[in-house]
């Protein structure tokens, strides 16, 4: 792929690693693409970061054609830096266009797109440990017309963020609540799409759950608001009776990169894997019967997060005593080794960029 290249005129200061938080800066240049029904996908350039102009009447704006993805790119203790199976975020994302009736970026030039990006802007892939440099693909609808049909014109940005943890506490155990009013995603819908109207969507649900003191929510199953499902920024995972289960994935749960990645660990561990229906009252019951030994979340951004609480109505239990647990550690220094190559990559999962 034949890429052009914009040069900017001044360069930004790097901020300082070790106050990078999450999604707070942005690198000095970005990736951009765009794609017509005559031309397909064509004009691969590397540009300046900054703001882009639609018109007030684009596609986006009014009926929410929009996909997005998210991975990271890791320094390694030899100066190298690597992604983590970028392939199965190309691979999601053209199923989230199809269901949205978008083109599809093929998986080379989604994969290639980003390593000459990061290569570009390997000085910006911080070095201390537990950052990284985020990438976050979009594609967007930019034809200007109203009217609710697939749009004419398209195009794909990846944009780059050195950040530190996700969650500024980070693997300190977190609140959840149990949402038993609103929902996220219905059979037939969205729910198994990286697109911004599911994230707009469960905004309600967070801020919910923030009044009452949590920190994220627990969506049910759109249907019967009976099983446990997904929560708002990442998949979820139970331990119980020493057995590992999580929500089949099934159309209204994302299929998460790193979910994958933990479920094929834990098998390889000896760990049975139940990708089942999980009712909420039952998680409660196991938890006041102390059978429920572990819950923790799994996503790109904090990688694993153990949960210390869980609240469904009037009921709350706490797990573990609000510690992570020793299976939720483990999980997280072996995803995390591989991931910034402390650990070597026997499944193949790491791509070497430069």
């Amino acid at each position: 792929m034949d890429i052009r290249f914009v040069e900017r005129k001044d360069l930004k200061e790097k901020p300082d690693w070790n106050k990078l938080g999450f999604g707070k800066y942005f690198t000095d240049y970005m990736f951009a693409m765009d794609w017509d029904r005559e031309n397909e996908w064509h004009d691969a350039r590397i540009i300046p970061y900054g703001p882009i102009e639609f018109e007030p009447a684009c596609v986006v704006l009014h009926y929410a054609q929009e996909t997005f993805e998210g991975l990271k790119a890791y320094r390694r203790e030899d100066g190298k830096i690597q992604l983590f199976r970028p392939e199965m975020n190309a691979k999601r994302m053209q199923n989230s266009n199809e269901r949205l009736c978008m083109p599809k970026v093929p998986v080379d030039i989604f994969v290639d797109a980003i390593k000459a990006l990061v290569e570009k802007e390997k000085d910006w892939v911080p070095t201390l440990p537990n950052t990284s440099l985020y990438i976050r693909p979009v594609v967007f609808a930019t034809e200007e017309a109203l009217g609710v049909h697939m749009a004419t014109n398209y195009t794909f940005l990846i944009i780059l963020s050195p950040v530190g943890m996700y969650y500024a506490e980070g693997l300190n155990p977190v609140k959840i609540m149990i949402e038993d009013e609103l929902v996220r995603a219905v059979q037939g819908g969205t729910g198994f799409t990286k697109c911004g109207g599911n994230y707009a969507g469960s905004i309600a649900g967070q801020v919910k759950a923030e009044k009452e003191g949590y920190d994220q929510v627990l969506w049910l199953d759109g249907a019967t608001k009976t099983f446990v499902e997904e929560v708002g920024s990442m998949n979820i995972m139970f331990k119980i009776d020493g057995e590992i289960y999580t929500a089949p994935i099934e159309g209204t749960v994302l299929p998460g990169v790193t979910r994958d990645s933990m479920l094929h660990i834990l098998r390889d561990w000896g760990y049975k894997v139940n990708e089942t229906h999980l009712k909420a009252t039952d998680l409660m019951r196991f938890g006041h019967e102390g059978r429920l030994e572990e819950v923790f979340g799994t996503g790109t951004a904090a990688v694993i997060s153990p949960v210390g609480r869980l609240k469904f109505k009037d009921d709350v239990i706490t797990i573990n005593d609000m510690k992570t647990g020793e299976l939720t550690q483990k999980l997280y220094d072996t995803l995390t080794g591989i991931q910034w190559g402390r650990l070597p990559d026997k499944y193949g999962w790491t791509v070497e960029v430069c």
